[in-house]
């Protein structure tokens, strides 16, 4: 068979099992397989599998990712995430939508320790959505801000997305990590921004909550002091080479625990949770990458990676003309597929475009990841806004499907803004990792 049409319907098979409801790194791992076993040898193709699976289980660059989520993980059972709305509180909550506002402005904080996306929303949720509803907030905005704002999970540092992006790609993953901070704080003033325009063009979405006074405010920042210090020792730490992406994972895991311990404020049931969660999210994205590398094996047998690349470089188009094209088709891939899947799936199709017209792959990193942010949050997939909405039927059973969904479009416009910024102004992206290297 000739490869590329091989490749070809691997891809419409796979399209085809996606549709069963199949988990999607058994439909990767599947697909490549196959694939590369008829396009090879069966032998090859089970060596290929096997080790490809105990490959991602044994790396030492993806233990990376076990130990940030575990990090957040006891970050969120010790009650960070609540300091963290308390302060943001404090310095909004007498403002029109200063609670949205609030809870944006924390997830971005509670992104900085937690690296999952899910995992800041659904946190969240838990701690911003009662105080929302007890001021009279619009259903659609309260639920809506903490639906995007855990999205910021996604780009501020430590990001499991960004990491996994770095391992494909083969770039540092502490300066991918850097390169984020600036564009998570773009984010996060674009969505106050966007909050502060709905609340005054319709009070009744967002009215006023509690005033402070300057002391009480500045009493407030204590609650910052963990976050801070976890932060700087991590992102610091790689910022000026004191140690590598593993090494901080581990030294921010166990500041948490020894912040935790000496404050008294984990538990043991808290403890025992935060080590199941990081179990499980930690096998899903382990398998997911597995099968990730086994598909993309394939698809370089298949030489379709090379061939698309060819195939664009032959159109008399400029290269921004190709990277919006790039970019549409993550915006709409994203609204149909996972964004963790879908970055696994296309990096190895794109990624040699993207550096052949001369792009910076840190860049472009930073670009898709925002990008497949909009996935999380527009349907049918939008994980983020069925993660809030699941948390709602425990604490707001009132919020329906619909009013999330729709409260999620001026979110998407900041997005947008934020990523035409960072196209016409790369150095914001780049300006840390510069610095750094």
């Amino acid at each position: 068979m000739d490869p590329t049409m091989a490749g070809i319907i691997g891809i419409i098979v796979m399209v085809l099992l996606f549709m069963t409801r199949m988990p999607v790194a058994f439909v990767m791992m599947l697909v490549g397989f196959v694939g590369f076993s008829l396009l090879t040898s069966w032998k090859g193709g089970l060596n290929l599998m096997s080790r490809n699976i105990y490959d991602a289980f044994a790396s030492y660059e993806l233990s990376t990712i076990p130990l940030f989520i575990l990090m957040g993980q006891i970050a969120f059972n010790s009650g960070i995430s609540k300091r963290l709305y308390n302060t943001a509180y404090h310095f909004l909550g007498n403002v029109r939508g200063g609670l949205a506002m609030a809870t944006v402005s924390a997830c971005t904080a509670f992104g900085a320790v937690c690296g999952s996306s899910p995992a800041t929303a659904a946190t969240m949720s838990t701690v911003g959505i009662p105080e929302m509803k007890r001021y009279g907030y619009a259903n659609s905005l309260s639920a809506a801000s903490v639906a995007s704002g855990g999205g910021l999970g996604m780009i501020m540092p430590p990001s499991v997305v960004l990491i996994i992006y770095g391992v494909l790609t083969e770039q540092s993953i502490g300066a991918l990590f850097v390169s984020g901070i600036l564009p998570a704080i773009l984010l996060t003033v674009l969505f106050v921004i966007g909050i502060y325009l709905q609340c005054k063009a319709n009070p009744a979405l967002g009215p006023k909550g509690d005033s402070f006074t300057m002391k009480e405010k500045l009493r407030s920042l204590v609650n910052l002091i963990d976050t801070i210090l976890i932060f700087s020792l991590v992102i610091g730490g790689l910022f000026l080479g004191w140690f590598t992406p593993t090494e901080a994972a581990s030294i921010g895991v166990i500041g948490v625990l020894v912040l935790a311990a000496v404050k008294r404020q984990l538990s043991w049931e808290g403890f025992v949770n935060s080590l199941y969660e990081t179990l499980r999210t930690s096998c899903m994205v382990l398998v997911l990458i597995a099968g990730a590398v086994v598909f993309g094996k394939f698809l370089a047998v298949t030489r379709i990676p090379f061939d698309i690349a060819s195939w664009v470089s032959a159109f008399d188009l400029p290269p921004f003309a190709i990277m919006g094209a790039i970019i549409l088709i993550y915006f709409i891939g994203g609204c149909f597929m996972d964004s963790l899947a879908l970055i696994m799936l296309t990096i190895p199709v794109f990624f040699p475009v993207v550096t052949s017209m001369g792009y910076d792959p840190i860049w472009f990193g930073i670009i898709i990841v925002l990008v497949t942010e909009m996935g999380v949050i527009t349907p049918p997939v939008g994980i983020n806004v069925y993660v809030v909405y699941g948390m709602c039927q425990k604490i707001a059973p009132d919020v329906t499907l619909e009013e999330v969904f729709k409260g999620i479009l001026p979110f998407m416009l900041s997005i947008i803004i934020g990523i035409a910024l960072l196209f016409i102004f790369p150095q914001i992206i780049l300006f840390l990792p510069g610095l750094m290297y």
